[in-house]
């Protein structure tokens, strides 16, 4: 194996925490609010996930002092990456990775301007060999692209690479159709929808340390 690609939000640390704590910070800021019912306009559907819009329609619908809605999404921003912290055993295994001469690649739909503050703030930014997002490939996951061009990138061929994350339909999927080895991060699945055994991962991960021993690092 030459490489691995990982996704990055709730693979290497949990962002659905994140983002519930930024929650927090904007109805502590406005005075006004449920975290929780904020939160849930970002699960809705057609709404992006990381849509600053969702806090200024939450806000304006609660009838909220419009004097403080932009503050509030700058609130939400600065709360959401303070909070990022990666999982245990994130940097040591991504340091074993790193060690045993694989390269290493994060594959993500943030914008690359979040992603790189987000991996800055975790403290791992300088274990990746290249960050692949939208904005770089032109396209979201599952379509393949960004893969391919973290591959291309790394000078790695499909049947060298691994990719980890906690998506069966976003990674995993995607991962087996290209011919990649794929290691389901289960402990950072979040989703509402049970896991589909169609597209069974090639191994399953209970913690992310256990890509050592699956790579067969000593």
């Amino acid at each position: 194996m030459k490489a691995v690609l990982f996704d990055m939000d709730n693979t290497l640390w949990d962002f659905v925490a994140a983002k519930k704590a930024a929650c927090r910070a904007v109805v502590e800021h406005a005075g006004a609010g449920d975290a929780e019912a904020l939160y849930a306009y970002f699960r809705r559907p057609g709404v992006g996930f990381e849509d600053p819009s969702n806090v200024i329609e939450y806000l304006l619908d609660i009838g909220a002092d419009r004097s403080c809605v932009m503050p509030c999404c700058t609130v939400y921003e600065k709360a959401k990456i303070a909070s990022i912290r990666p999982y245990p055993g994130v940097r040591e295994t991504l340091d074993a990775l790193a060690s045993a001469d694989l390269s290493l690649a994060v594959v993500t739909d943030a914008h690359s301007s979040q992603a790189r503050s987000r991996l800055r703030k975790a403290g791992i930014d300088d274990l990746f060999s290249c960050v692949v997002t939208p904005d770089i490939s032109g396209q979201r996951k599952p379509d393949p692209a960004s893969f391919l061009h973290a591959l291309s990138t790394l000078s790695a061929s499909p049947s060298d690479a691994m990719v980890v994350g906690d998506s069966i339909r976003r990674e995993i999927e995607p991962g087996r159709a290209l011919g990649m080895r794929t290691a389901y991060a289960l402990y950072g699945d979040q989703s509402d929808c049970p896991v589909s055994l169609g597209s069974r991962p090639d191994y399953v991960l209970g913690s992310i340390s256990d890509l050592i021993a699956i790579i067969g690092i000593s």
